[in-house]
């Protein structure tokens, strides 16, 4: 699905990078108390939505039928498989880049950091079909070593992926995508070879109130966490 649900403005909602949590401060209507003071506070219902909060923001590129890039932000996704390593974005049917990853068996997933949210929020909030997304924002359109798919040349975490599953849902399609090749930007990768959060500074988004989020500083590794617990 896309992030935002107006005809102008809706986004295909993939986090597996971060954690954040939201704080929910009235009760949706029909919403009933389910619980006690158990966690500091009384626990409500808020009812069965898809309010699993953060998800990732993701943009997806793939190419159409006519050759030309699209990207679409999506949040319905993360990491999904470890061997061989996948990550599962789910999209409708209805969205363009749908079709493109049904034909290309091929798309990219690239991680926008903080300066690029407006782009990552305009990516998602117009259709491919009618719009060449990447001259609209003077991004640029590089096409993967590995998949027959773009990527935004200016984001610094590119995941390239082929298509190995698809799963029909309901009114999302998940595609399973096997992970071919990862390249970040050297200024974001750390010493283990792996992406610094700080310094990538990805994009969280939260699906109760369709909002941005940056990701906060480092909690501690979790071997330092456990062994505050002893």
């Amino acid at each position: 699905m896309y992030l935002f649900k107006s005809k102008s403005l809706t986004i295909s909602t993939l986090a597996a990078l971060a954690a954040a949590g939201l704080l929910f401060s009235a009760l949706a209507p029909g919403a009933a108390a389910a619980g006690g003071d158990e966690g500091g506070g009384r626990r409500i219902s808020l009812g069965a939505k898809t309010l699993a909060s953060p998800c990732p923001v993701w943009v997806i590129g793939s190419y159409d039928a006519q050759g030309k890039p699209n990207a679409m932000t999506a949040s319905w996704a993360g990491i999904c498989c470890s061997r061989p390593p996948c990550v599962a974005v789910s999209l409708r049917a209805a969205t363009y880049t749908h079709g493109n990853i049904m034909r290309s068996r091929a798309f990219t997933v690239s991680v926008p950091s903080e300066s690029h949210a407006s782009a990552a929020a305009y990516f998602g909030s117009v259709s491919g079909s009618d719009t060449d997304k990447f001259a609209a924002t003077g991004l640029t359109a590089v096409r993967a070593d590995s998949v027959a798919a773009p990527y935004v040349g200016e984001f610094p975490l590119v995941v390239e992926c082929r298509l190995l599953h698809t799963y029909e849902l309901g009114l999302h399609t998940m595609f399973i995508g096997e992970i071919v090749s990862v390249h970040a930007d050297e200024s974001i990768v750390n010493a283990s070879g792996a992406p610094d959060l700080g310094k990538l500074r990805p994009i969280l988004f939260g699906p109760g109130n369709e909002q941005f989020y940056g990701v906060g500083g480092p909690l501690g590794s979790m071997k330092d966490l456990i062994d505050r617990m002893k």
